[in-house]
């Protein structure tokens, strides 16, 4: 059962795919998205549903860190909510208090990569990978 993990930007969604027994989660892509124009990356997403296939979405929410809840969290519960009515599919939602954090830590630590254009390039993609990742992992069952 694979699931699409998405990090919700102001103007990106970062992308991650879980494999097919939902166990772990790779990067996948980066959506432009530009909501004062109503583009909400709803074609690209319609393209990585037909091809895997999916169970449902995982979306983080970016609860402030005393776990209260701002302009963030309801911007991804209305991309849930978008989500829901165009592929009929069930929306998680998983806390991803700092998984922006988390990612940039891994891609200078851990990878190496440390010009700022490169890591810009795939933060969101590594966002989304942590929040599916941990989703996956609160929900496993062994």
């Amino acid at each position: 059962m694979r699931l699409i993990g998405l990090d919700i930007g102001s103007k990106t969604v970062g992308v991650a795919i879980s494999d097919e027994l939902g166990i772990t989660a790779q990067k996948l892509e980066t959506i432009p998205i530009d909501e004062s124009k109503f583009n909400f990356g709803m074609r690209p997403l319609k393209k990585i549903v037909r091809e895997y296939d999916p169970a449902g979405f995982v979306l983080g929410l970016p609860k402030n860190m005393d776990g209260t809840s701002g302009h963030s969290v309801d911007r991804s519960k209305a991309y849930g909510e978008r989500l829901k009515k165009k592929f009929n599919l069930p929306v998680y939602y998983d806390d991803e208090r700092l998984t922006t954090v988390e990612s940039r830590r891994v891609l200078v630590e851990e990878a190496g990569v440390h010009d700022r254009k490169k890591r810009k390039q795939v933060i969101d993609q590594m966002a989304a990978v942590l929040i599916l990742q941990n989703y996956l992992d609160l929900h496993r069952k062994d």
